[in-house]
């Protein structure tokens, strides 16, 4: 719930066009919806933000869109990630104008109008190979508000891929760099620039990268301090938490958004 939608229930219940059960019933649901497979937490919004977002792993395409729909009949944008083919088709039969992104496997639905945030977010992958992950957080930035852009495919075996792109770097906001192998992207921009990176390592690289653990090791012993680190191909936590830093920046300096 919004807080735009507490403020016009008070004031419907002031003008007495609508009763104390209405107004007790819209609250009786504020914290959360008990849907029996699921408990909706539809007090995120007005914590964080932006609604609960669905991870789609480990739920039945069925399940995903019993949520979908419960979220969005509480007038809030849909978010849903890791989502398989059959999810998107199970959510697309109840939300008609919900839309699947193939490479990032996100599920999107907006209803709302997404307010802009000022600062630009530029994601850096170290490969080709690296942009699924890439584009997961390229959709979630999007649902968010960021300005949000891809640089693909900088890393260090070519250090002056990276070097090309330092004048571009330099004007982000926030920087999330996506990578595999050894992970060692994050360190090399981190070093470049002023503004705070994400690390994201992914699953991409040969055996001895344990589907991901090596570049994330390598991301938590980076010697350049203050690089962030999510876990293992997690590109839509970091962009929640770009969303956090940027909007938590401009509530304290009082600037609304765009």
């Amino acid at each position: 719930m919004w807080k735009k939608d507490i403020i016009n229930i008070l004031k419907q219940y002031k003008t007495d066009s609508i009763t104390e059960i209405e107004v007790l019933e819209y609250l009786r649901k504020l914290p959360f919806e008990d849907i029996d497979l699921a408990r909706i937490d539809h007090h995120r919004t007005l914590r964080w933000g932006f609604p609960e977002v669905i991870l789609c792993q480990g739920k039945t395409p069925q399940q995903v869109a019993q949520i979908a729909l419960k979220i969005v009949e509480k007038s809030y944008n849909l978010l849903a990630t890791k989502a398989s083919m059959d999810a998107f088709n199970a959510v697309k039969n109840v939300l008609p104008d919900a839309e699947y992104n193939e490479t990032g496997q996100t599920i999107t639905y907006v209803k709302e109008k997404i307010q802009k945030l000022h600062g630009k977010v530029i994601i850096a992958t170290a490969g080709t190979s690296d942009i699924p992950i890439a584009t997961e957080s390229i959709e979630t930035g999007k649902m968010l508000g960021l300005d949000v852009s891809m640089i693909a495919d900088i890393g260090v075996a070519g250090i002056h891929r990276v070097l090309s792109q330092i004048d571009e770097l330099e004007i982000a906001s926030v920087i999330i760099v996506i990578a595999g192998m050894d992970g060692a992207l994050p360190s090399v921009i981190a070093g470049l620039v002023q503004c705070p990176v994400i690390a994201v390592p992914t699953t991409i690289g040969y055996g001895a990268s344990f589907n991901g653990l090596s570049p994330l090791l390598s991301m938590l012993n980076s010697c350049v301090p203050g690089v962030a680190v999510m876990n293992i191909d997690n590109g839509f936590g970091a962009s929640f938490l770009a969303f956090r830093i940027l909007n938590t920046f401009y509530k304290m300096n009082k600037i609304a958004p765009k």
